[in-house]
């Protein structure tokens, strides 16, 4: 079975009420597809990171999204990870106000993710940004996983 990391941002669409922005309200609607018709499919994880950015906020909303992931395994954040994450900042690939952003991409690579499921487009679902990313994982021996949107990754 295919492993998929699901990132905060896939979690927040997930439960959000419903937007007025006809995209926001359609990449909502697609996540809410995906939640329900394709996870089976795959063996879905997240991360500490992921807990502690959904954790925060309006109380009833971290709760509501705190229950969406709370039955999915946890990847530990390892030193592996972390020198993966630094050197995707030292690089220049995305930049040091975004450190989660490549924390997030190096948990599910040092994991072997197949995919890393994302609404984030600025620094992780960003062809210009995956390239160089790939680049540096390919470098430090390891395969970078497919970084997506939920519409991307809504099967044939």
């Amino acid at each position: 079975m295919e492993t998929v990391y699901i990132e905060t941002t896939f979690i927040s669409y997930l439960v959000s009420r419903p937007s007025r922005d006809l995209l926001v309200a359609a990449h909502q609607q697609t996540t809410r597809d995906w939640w329900l018709e394709r996870r089976q499919t795959f063996e879905c994880y997240v991360s500490q990171i992921v807990l502690d950015e959904v954790s925060v906020g309006d109380p009833e909303e971290a709760k509501t999204r705190m229950a969406m992931i709370g039955p999915l395994p946890v990847l530990e954040i390892t030193e592996e990870a972390e020198a993966l994450a630094a050197a995707i900042i030292t690089s220049g690939a995305i930049p040091p106000q975004a450190v989660r952003d490549a924390g997030h991409i190096a948990l599910a690579t040092v994991n072997d993710m197949d995919y890393l499921l994302t609404w984030n487009c600025r620094h992780l679902a960003n062809g210009q940004i995956i390239r160089r990313v790939a680049v540096v994982c390919n470098q430090k021996g390891y395969n970078m996983p497919v970084i997506c949107t939920p519409e991307e990754l809504m099967g044939e």
